[in-house]
């Protein structure tokens, strides 16, 4: 059982580790759900997406020191589709994130923004099965660099002025299809170009590689519903 606690460990930085874990846990995660709604639960349900999204989280979250991975992923999984449960009893149809999510802002002394379990509250809809797809074709794009969708979570900026930093850096880039190609192709960022040109910190280009990668992805592609979450980067340009 360690073996699988260590291969949690690895798959933190190592996607294909991430993705190995899930394909060999997708009857421990299901019958997690089930447990938890006492129903019978398949992937086609709701529940397995909250599920999914919860047994990720508790990769990315997951130390040798917590215990049995299982025990410390079911305990994630868990939280996660009772918070599920009671939004729903609470809410009934009603979406319960502020559709704008990205463009939320904390206050400094919060914890950084868990974009991932905001938009499992939003996949969960039915209506939202549209941004379902969208999610699974970015976060396949993003395999590609290395970091799945869920990792922006971890990379978003969170302080206006480096919001305006990272918005720059994005809009700098949609303007060069060049550089676009650029990226696509290497899979890295042009760091000396847009330090120049657009003026942003190098050091701020570092640590939100990930997230600057996701938004020129997006905002370039055929992304509509994700777009609206980015809604502040084009504005930003017009200001």
């Amino acid at each position: 059982m360690r073996e699988l606690d260590y291969l949690a460990v690895e798959a933190k930085s190592d996607p294909k580790k991430t993705d190995q874990i899930i394909k060999q846990s997708e009857h421990f995660i299901l019958k997690c759900a089930s447990t938890v709604t006492h129903r019978y639960i398949t992937k086609s349900d709701d529940e397995w997406s909250i599920a999914l999204l919860a047994f990720h989280q508790a990769i990315n979250t997951y130390q040798l020191e917590k215990g049995n991975f299982y025990g410390f992923a079911e305990l994630v999984i868990r939280r996660r589709l009772i918070d599920y449960i009671r939004s729903q009893e609470k809410h009934h149809a009603e979406i319960a994130v502020d559709p704008i999510v990205f463009d939320t802002e904390p206050e400094e002394n919060e914890e950084d923004i868990a974009i991932r379990m905001a938009v499992a509250d939003r996949v969960s809809q039915k209506q939202d099965s549209s941004l379902k797809l969208e999610i699974e074709a970015a976060n396949e794009i993003f395999s590609h660099y290395g970091f799945s969708f869920f990792d922006l979570a971890d990379c978003s900026p969170q302080a206006k002025k480096t919001k305006k930093a990272c918005a720059n850096a994005v809009n700098y880039l949609l303007d060069n299809p060049v550089l676009i190609n650029e990226i696509k192709q290497t899979q890295q960022l042009p760091l000396k170009i847009i330090e120049k040109k657009a003026d942003v910190p190098r050091k701020i280009l570092e640590r939100h590689r990930k997230y600057i990668i996701a938004a020129v992805e997006i905002l370039s592609g055929e992304y509509p519903y994700l777009a609206e979450y980015l809604r502040y980067i084009r504005e930003e340009k017009g200001s």
